[in-house]
């Protein structure tokens, strides 16, 4: 099975309790034993970022860390030039931000043909990775990531 590149937001839901964001948790959760996973250093440290804010997840430093330390086992693909240089290339042709961007280039760079998140369009192709949105519906994990 190929890897599939999730996004911070996935990692979030996984982590996070909020009564709220219970279904998704849970999804996120069931999604990253399910898959083979692959994420970036720019979503481990979006995940820090948002985790220890007061109003996010509010977690402690030793607290995120131990997430951090579990979730960089997984294939990780560094912020290089040709990763920037990709997301730019993407920016362009899609017209989304740079963040989101340089997300579908390090999955593009591991060789992810799947991303899963909720920032970018569902179902759309961005130049040979395809975002699925696991809350909308609860689809075969691995179907989609094969």
């Amino acid at each position: 099975m190929a890897a599939a590149f999730v996004d911070t937001n996935i990692l979030l839901y996984a982590a996070g309790n909020a009564p709220s964001e219970r279904a998704k948790s849970a999804i996120a959760r069931r999604l990253l034993k399910q898959i083979e996973v692959a994420l970036s250093t720019q979503v481990l440290q979006e995940f820090y970022w948002v985790a220890t804010r007061p109003h996010k997840l509010a977690f402690t430093h030793e607290e995120a860390m131990a997430f951090v330390n579990v979730w960089k086992l997984f294939r990780v693909q560094a912020i290089s030039l040709g990763v920037v240089e990709d997301a730019l290339v993407l920016c362009r042709d899609f017209r989304i931000n740079y963040w989101d961007a340089a997300i579908l280039a390090a999955a593009r760079h591991l060789d992810c043909r799947t991303l899963y998140t909720e920032d970018l369009t569902n179902g759309q192709d961005y130049g040979g990775v395809k975002v699925i949105n696991p809350f909308l519906a609860e689809p075969s994990f691995e179907l989609l990531s094969a």
